[in-house]
């Protein structure tokens, strides 16, 4: 039986682990706890946040079956909410049946950062793996993909990992573009792309611009959300994502997904839009949603009967201009490793990795270990040591 509500990970700090009761998660009053601890959190993830969390898991997880981990600090006699995880379980792990517990998520979430307090990272990762060892029921690890090597988050599994000699392993490490620079835009645009290339981009931009009038512009904010987003649908399916049924629009679920979330953002003022026109009409959109002094790259679509004009890079030059925003110290990509556009106008990189931990008893543990060896060929040794030396693309699709 699952051990919730009133035990609970201690996690010897006066902090206790708790599963959210469903109907309590959408409450008025714990909505704004949570919201608080997205302001304060140690690492921003705007897709753990309650505004785009809750749709979620209202469109992807309709039978519930998904807990929400939530860890409280009680020092002074009265709990605050200082952390708070999605978890999943599963037996198919990349293709291959295995048990496990896993960071839930869908392709429409592109990070796994859990949203915990700063100060409190070492707890949360205690207190989780005690929940974890508790609660393993058939599960053989713990899978938490899509975290930053550089954060503090990372950097407290790999103290408790070691702290406890705990077995835990990097099963993945790549890399994805990331822009953080005191550059200004020109130069930085400069510097990343050849006089050559960027001659040739002029060139193209000066032809599209003799088929019409042609505007660029940067919004946040909410004013004319509704139509803008119904226009970037219709776009991004009228090309190969439509094509391949991947757009937004090809889903119900996706498309209420989308709209939900960013009429969300965009009434936070946290939804960037960038906008390129044609006589008025949509050529290509960017939207970007900020979280703290950080941003994430979310989607981008262009109409490809003007691909030869390359409205992607217009887009890309333009969003550069946020180099120069006092908020914003950098932007995710949130891309592919490796992508074909966006890694050769960005220069800077984010070190992503895939983590497992064995969970349960003893014997669980060592069968665990022996599954993670063979998936990364060398030992389970528990420290989180030796980070892959050199960052591998992801060749399978995240774990559901």
């Amino acid at each position: 039986m699952e051990q919730t509500a009133d035990w609970i990970a201690a996690t010897g700090d006066g902090g206790v682990m708790r599963v959210v009761d469903p109907d309590l998660l959408r409450s008025n009053a714990f909505r704004a706890e949570w919201d608080a601890l997205a302001a304060n959190a140690s690492e921003p993830n705007p897709f753990f946040e309650s505004w785009y969390l809750l749709p979620s898991l209202d469109l992807f997880d309709v039978l519930r079956k998904t807990r929400i981990l939530a860890l409280y600090n009680n020092d002074g006699g009265s709990e605050r909410l200082v952390g708070l995880f999605p978890v999943g379980s599963n037996f198919d792990y990349y293709g291959y049946r295995l048990p496990h517990l896993f960071t839930w998520s869908h392709a429409n979430i592109f990070l796994g950062t859990p949203l915990v307090a700063a100060g409190f990272e070492h707890a949360f990762w205690g207190a989780l793996l005690d929940w974890a060892d508790r609660n393993a029921a058939l599960a053989l690890f713990l899978h938490c993909p899509d975290i930053p090597a550089d954060g503090p988050i990372f950097a407290a599994l790999r103290d408790v990992a070691i702290r406890h000699s705990r077995p835990a392993a990097i099963v993945q490490s790549y890399e994805r573009a990331l822009l953080k620079s005191d550059d200004d835009a020109e130069s930085y645009f400069a510097a990343s792309v050849n006089g050559k290339r960027r001659k040739e981009f002029r060139r193209r931009a000066k032809r599209f611009a003799e088929g019409g009038e042609v505007s660029l512009e940067q919004t946040r904010g909410d004013e004319g959300i509704s139509d803008w987003l119904k226009e970037f649908l219709a776009l991004e399916q009228a090309g190969w994502k439509g094509d391949e049924a991947s757009a937004l629009a090809c889903c119900d679920k996706t498309t209420a997904l989308f709209r939900q979330t960013m009429m969300a953002a965009a009434n936070l003022g946290r939804l960037d839009r960038v906008t390129l026109r044609l006589d008025g009409k949509m050529v290509a959109g960017l939207l970007t949603v900020t979280a703290g002094s950080g941003a994430f790259s979310y989607k981008t679509a262009y109409d490809e009967a003007h691909a030869k004009a390359s409205p992607g890079v217009m887009l890309q030059r333009h969003y550069l201009e946020t180099l120069a925003d006092p908020v914003l110290d950098w932007t995710d990509s949130c891309a592919a490793p490796d992508h074909p556009m966006i890694d050769h106008f960005w220069r800077e990189r984010r070190p992503m990795v895939r983590v497992s931990i064995p969970v349960g008893g003893s014997m669980r543990q060592a069968i665990a270990r022996g599954i993670i060896r063979q998936e990364t060929g060398r030992p389970v040794v528990g420290a989180l040591d030796v980070l892959l030396e050199k960052p591998q693309t992801l060749t399978v699709e995240r774990a559901r």
